[in-house]
């Protein structure tokens, strides 16, 4: 006896396995911060984003070559929508070089919780005016994961600067990091991931590393400072990007910016296993927050 296929079952199912993936990127991209924290601070932050991104894309090209052939490969980067793909590379490296700089001028709390708490509502804004409406479930579990995750960044201490240009910054770089996940959104449609991802961190690792050179000058990079380097390349950036692309083509990509709050929850989890930090009250709130609002994304982007 045949069965017939249950389409809402379906429905649901796509959907979860691309939430399960772009949370599998949150919890790589946490781990940034721990990673770094075992360089010895020579490199200057503007490298480190920069050659991360340059990283990736040499992972990127050995990833889909092995899986599709150099030859076939050839084909599929001839087919790209190279304009779109160089918008979402010019997004990926304004994003790197504008949340480091930001950072830098507002410290570390103040700056991580702009840039990332801002990704989410530029992308609810966006969808917005390209004529998506996210819905009062994805919206109310947005704000209450970004109110959340603001608090969880406060509660863990830090310096906390007012700096105009740096706070222009910080924003600025939760806007091209929405507009990335939009232009991808609609690469990985006609595109394998390996391919889409490729393409634009290609142009992205060309525009970033100029001009890191340009505001850091020559790098000055150890041995430790490789292998963090490496380390985020490929497995922060570069795995976690695979996966992140891999799951925009089943959910949208507000929700999946959304989702992308799992990073500041991966990074104070290891804060507190490895790095040996002590939080406050504040800090754990934060937490139950941020984790609640995810829920309710989740829940209105299966629905």
């Amino acid at each position: 006896m045949s069965t017939i296929p249950n389409p809402s079952s379906a429905a649901v199912i796509r959907p979860l396995r691309g939430i399960l993936l772009v949370l599998c990127a949150g919890m790589l991209w946490g781990t940034t911060g721990t990673a770094q924290s075992f360089s010895d601070g020579a490199l200057s932050p503007y490298w480190v984003g920069a050659l991360r991104l340059g990283v990736a894309a040499l992972f990127f090209l050995v990833c889909a070559g092995s899986i599709n052939g150099l030859p076939h490969l050839a084909r599929q980067l001839a087919g790209l929508d190279w304009r779109r793909a160089a918008w979402a590379g010019a997004c990926m490296a304004g994003y790197n070089l504008t949340f480091f700089a930001g950072v830098k001028a507002t410290g570390v709390a103040v700056g991580t919780a702009l840039a990332i708490g801002s990704g989410p509502i530029w992308a609810g804004l966006l969808q917005l005016a390209g004529g998506a409406r996210p819905g009062p479930g994805w919206w109310a579990g947005t704000l209450l994961a970004v109110g959340g995750g603001v608090l969880l960044v406060f509660g863990r201490g830090g310096d906390i600067q007012a700096d105009p240009p740096g706070i222009a910054l910080c924003l600025a770089s939760g806007l091209t990091y929405a507009l990335y996940a939009l232009l991808n959104k609609k690469l990985v449609r006609h595109s394998t991931p390996a391919v889409a991802t490729l393409g634009v961190f290609l142009v992205g690792a060309l525009l970033a590393l100029p001009a890191a050179g340009f505001w850091a000058g020559p790098p000055q990079i150890t041995v430790s400072g490789w292998l963090v380097v490496g380390f985020l390349g490929i497995a922060s950036t570069g795995i976690a990007y695979l996966l992140f692309s891999t799951g925009l083509r089943d959910i949208s990509a507000a929700t999946g910016v959304s989702l992308a709050l799992m990073e500041p929850v991966t990074a104070f989890l290891l804060a507190l296993a490895v790095v040996g930090e002590r939080p406050g009250a504040p800090a754990y709130a934060g937490l139950a927050a941020l984790l609640a609002g995810l829920a309710l994304v989740i829940r209105a982007e299966t629905r």
